[in-house]
């Protein structure tokens, strides 16, 4: 019972955050690249229902405020009381707010942009990589694992020593060596799929080996040799006979391999060899956190991270979930469809 209601948690989580980057035009009540230098690194703004009086207001309302330099020269902001700015529908999203107040749900960065904003756009590239690259990986090896088992002999033997290579060379180096072997003046999309390439180049070594060990036993199966003595094509045997009994695993390694190339891609952008300004993703949002001072004065430039964590966990929780709905259905005897 609990299980399950952590599975759905986290697939609403991710369903709403999956929506949330695709409709982040619509929903983001700021242009994410738009700068505001008189409100850099504005905490998150506080919605009130109670006024200075005691008075209930059925719609929340910000107050505005006004930046003040400290005696250390940090910036603060203070309230300005005087003004009531309710909430309503944005000119450009669903949520905006009275002049002259600001919306800042999450705060602001050192340039005065607003950081849920940011986070929603940035959603569609970190979330796109990660699903793409596992997607690719995936199926990459599915295809290579399939050739090695269903045909075994010396193909067998040279795939799965390819694999074996990838396999064995740290993740981490290789990511590393693969991207800064590249020319520093590419675009932002020719580096997106650079990234993308790169993933799935590490990850797909794995999956060709459970794959081909599948199908080894698969291949022995009634419905395979019917099919093969029927004269059917081997593309059609793998696609049609064998792909479907492999796909409890596939969903599995695709759900808990998406944080890691989540993370593979904030590490490269925030080592300034992925994604960069000014196109907007996770790992190039957490690059102010770099900075001690201020991390410290000003922690809501941490939300990124916080989006990242929070991601990667509810893809874990939805991968553990299928793996325990996997081992299940294999106790009963049952092939998985």
């Amino acid at each position: 019972m609990k299980h399950g209601f952590l599975f759905w948690c986290a697939t609403l989580f991710l369903g709403g955050l999956i929506l949330s980057a695709c409709f982040a035009d619509r929903i983001a009540p700021y242009d994410p690249n738009l700068e505001n230098r008189t409100q850099a690194l504005h905490p998150p703004t506080l919605l009130h229902f109670w006024d200075e009086k005691g008075r209930f207001h059925k719609r929340p309302f910000i107050y505005p405020t006004q930046g003040v330099f400290e005696a250390n020269m940090t910036r603060s902001y203070d309230a300005i009381h005087k003004k009531k700015c309710f909430l309503r529908r944005g000119t450009r999203a669903l949520l905006g707010v009275q002049s002259p107040a600001r919306l800042y749900l999450l705060g602001t960065d050192s340039r005065g942009r607003d950081i849920f904003s940011r986070i929603l756009y940035g959603a569609r590239v970190s979330l796109s990589i990660g699903i793409f690259g596992a997607f690719v990986a995936v199926a990459f090896g599915f295809f290579v694992g399939a050739l090695a088992g269903y045909f075994g002999g010396w193909l067998d033997h040279l795939l799965m020593r390819v694999a074996e290579f990838f396999i064995m060379i740290p993740a981490l180096y290789l990511l590393l060596a693969l991207r800064s072997a590249l020319p520093p003046t590419l675009d932002s999309f020719q580096v997106y799929l650079l990234i993308v390439l790169i993933l799935s180049a590490i990850g797909w070594g794995g999956v060709a080996r459970v794959i081909r060990g599948m199908v080894l036993s698969l291949r022995e199966r009634e419905f395979v040799q019917a099919a093969q003595v029927l004269g059917r094509k081997t593309p059609e045997i793998l696609m049609r006979h064998i792909l479907p009994h492999t796909f409890g695993y596939l969903a599995v390694i695709v759900s808990i391999s998406i944080p890691s190339y989540i993370f593979g891609e904030s590490f490269l952008s925030v080592l300034g060899l992925g994604i960069q300004e000014p196109a907007i993703s996770w790992g190039n949002l957490l690059m102010e956190s770099l900075s001690y001072s201020v991390v410290r004065f000003h922690p809501w430039v941490l939300y990124p991270g916080l989006a990242i964590f929070l991601t990667a966990l509810c893809f874990n929780i939805v991968g553990d979930h299928l793996k325990a709905s996997q081992v299940s259905e294999d106790k009963t005897g049952e092939i998985p469809s």
